[in-house]
């Protein structure tokens, strides 16, 4: 071996050790402290924009808690009146019970094509349940996504309070789901505000009560019915915290350009890849049908889903072929939904997933989960066919007066299943 080639593949060696050593361990969850407040790096853009006096469109992300018209309403009218020669545009981009796991995917539709400057991201109750790996992939990839867009937009992660977020809140840590996302905000310098922490204060100074079936004192403030959603006193408290930490962070916030973030990725899985696309007659065969413009459930949910398809009869299908890693479905829940047979790759799932739950008294947006973690470099084919007998609807008869006849009625009868579209993330394949 001559001397050059030795000297060529010595240096080779140390690249790639060189490049291993630069390679980021992947992260490790652990509890993070709560804090109301943590600017990071701040806000620069937007705010450089609002003294400008220019447009500025604020994007409201997230779940129940965002789509009320509480603190998403409120803030936009805050950031109004502190900058009134400003003009605010506020995009609601929230789904009611829905996670960052769907955000990922009309991330897209519902926010990116608005052209935000800022992006509000409230799923801190929503992905409670979530292990922390999976919340980094799906927020990791909502970053990623709104930074390719555009690398001069701002996010703010905001963590809301649930009962028994209490729990961990008086330990002085954020809850689970706050704490993986805060993690993934120090990584890329996201500020972070955590109303939740606010309403736990107050309920342990005896100002507020997160529930309560009794009269209140007037000075002692109701939270919510449930637990959850706040009422408008509870809005107006959340609005108050993001006004103040708003302000706080004018005087440290300077514009950047996000972009060099992009070269680390905070894990190797993330989702900047998850799309939708849209059903077309070639996948479908049965009796699918569009639903008419003046339908109700378009009206009502065409903004977000598209074009929304409907079937009923047995056997009906849709079928489609993609080279990815993950498959799902944009539909409908709801009180006539019926139950499908999901096949990949020519292997049937060993039950059968309904389209109805204990919640289903009305209709709303769901995810039908059909493949994830495949092959990335293999085609897989997908069946999802409409079974004969529709599913048990017991579930929901606590929630009704006179279950017994109620769960006889039109209402709760019959097979339908109805499709927005195809939630990817590969490439569809003819």
């Amino acid at each position: 071996m001559s001397r050059s080639t030795v000297k060529l593949l010595t240096l080779i060696f140390f690249a790639l050790i060189s490049v291993g050593f630069s390679q980021a361990a992947p992260p490790t969850y652990h509890p993070v402290k709560a804090k109301l407040v943590k600017p990071r790096q701040g806000l620069g853009n937007t705010l450089n924009k609002l003294k400008q006096n220019e447009e500025v469109r604020v994007a409201y992300l997230g779940g129940s808690i965002t789509a009320a018209p509480g603190w998403r309403v409120k803030t936009t009218k805050w950031l109004q009146k502190a900058f009134p020669q400003a003009k605010i545009h506020e995009i609601h981009a929230a789904i009611g019970g829905t996670g960052s796991n769907l955000g990922a995917f009309r991330l897209d539709h519902d926010v990116l094509q608005h052209h935000p400057d800022l992006v509000f991201i409230e799923f801190a109750v929503n992905d409670g349940g979530r292990q922390p790996e999976s919340i980094w992939e799906s927020m990791d990839g909502i970053v990623r996504q709104i930074w390719k867009s555009n690398p001069k937009a701002d996010i703010c992660f905001v963590y809301t309070f649930r009962v028994n977020y209490e729990k961990d809140l008086r330990k002085g840590e954020c809850p689970r789901a706050a704490s993986a996302m805060e993690l993934l905000a120090d990584h890329y310098g996201i500020p972070s505000i955590n109303v939740a922490l606010k309403i736990s204060e107050l309920e342990q100074q005896g100002k507020l009560k997160f529930t309560s079936d009794k009269p209140l004192a007037a000075e002692i403030v109701l939270f919510s019915k449930d637990g959850v959603h706040p009422l408008d006193q509870g809005h107006e408290i959340y609005t108050e915290v993001i006004a103040n930490a708003i302000q706080q962070m004018q005087p440290t916030s300077k514009p950047v350009n996000h972009a060099s973030k992009l070269k680390q990725p905070f894990v190797t899985g993330h989702w900047s890849d998850a799309k939708m696309v849209p059903l077309n007659k070639s996948m479908l065969s049965g009796n699918w049908q569009e639903l008419p413009a003046d339908d109700i459930l378009q009206k009502r949910f065409g903004g977000r889903m598209g074009q929304i398809w409907e079937a009923d009869k047995p056997g009906s299908r849709i079928t489609f072929r993609f080279r990815g890693t993950q498959a799902a479905l944009y539909d409908l829940l709801g009180p006539d939904g019926g139950q499908v047979k999901i096949t990949v790759d020519g292997k049937p799932h060993s039950k059968l997933t309904p389209r109805f739950d204990s919640y289903c008294t009305y209709h709303r947006i769901a995810t039908l989960n059909l493949a994830q973690n495949l092959d990335p470099d293999k085609i897989h084919s997908v069946t999802v066919e409409i079974h004969p007998e529709q599913p048990d609807r017991s579930p929901v008869a606590f929630r009704l007066k006179n279950p017994e006849e109620e769960l006889k009625s039109p209402k709760y009868q019959g097979t339908k299943i109805r499709v927005g579209k195809i939630m990817l993330r590969g490439e569809l394949v003819p």
